[in-house]
């Protein structure tokens, strides 16, 4: 029997409305992911029964011994725990081999923080997540990578923070942390 693969899946908003913004900075992580894979690039592709886009790399392709499902949502972030937990079942996996990427308020911009179980921080998305894995065999337990995005400035309300496009001078910061959070998540999971 193989090992079920590890699931790493970032949090965002659908559409081409939402590119690029703060909210889809996990969707990027997937992106940089997907084109690390050896011998080719890898696409996302629509897997209907779990509502997400995802590619599957064998053993070999980003991890030595592992195979990695990469994904994200179809969904809107603040529904995404129905998607995630779907993927989780269809693959067999454990909490234990899900990663989420999302993007972080309360971390400066570029800064990246891997850390398993804990809190949501506020985080609709991940809120959600916890919620549809919670009645899961330590369904809490999942590993969480952060992305900071930073606070928004003024008295402009976190809503309309997270949907803003990235201004052109944080582009390389941002740049930057995806290939970060990358890395990170490569190291954890080699472990």
């Amino acid at each position: 029997m193989t090992a079920s693969p590890i699931i790493v899946v970032g949090l965002g908003n659908p559409g081409p409305k939402y590119e690029g913004t703060r909210h889809n900075v996990g969707v990027s992580v997937i992106e940089e992911l997907a084109g690390r894979a050896t011998m080719s690039p890898a696409t996302l592709a629509l897997h209907k029964r779990t509502n997400t886009q995802v590619a599957e790399l064998a053993a070999g392709r980003l991890l030595a011994d592992r195979r990695v499902v990469l994904a994200r949502t179809q969904s809107y972030m603040n529904v995404s725990g129905g998607p995630v937990k779907a993927l989780l079942d269809y693959f067999d996996a454990s909490p234990a081999d899900l990663y989420v990427v999302h993007d972080e308020l309360d971390l400066p911009l570029g800064e990246v923080k891997l850390r398993t179980g804990g809190g949501d921080h506020g985080h609709n998305g991940l809120k959600s997540v916890t919620q549809s894995l919670s009645k899961l065999k330590n369904g809490k337990n999942y590993n969480k990578l952060a992305v900071g995005i930073g606070r928004p400035p003024g008295k402009m309300p976190p809503a309309d923070y997270v949907l803003r496009q990235f201004a052109a001078k944080e582009q390389i910061d941002v740049a930057i942390a995806v290939a970060d959070a990358a890395d990170a998540f490569i190291a954890h999971a080699q472990g």
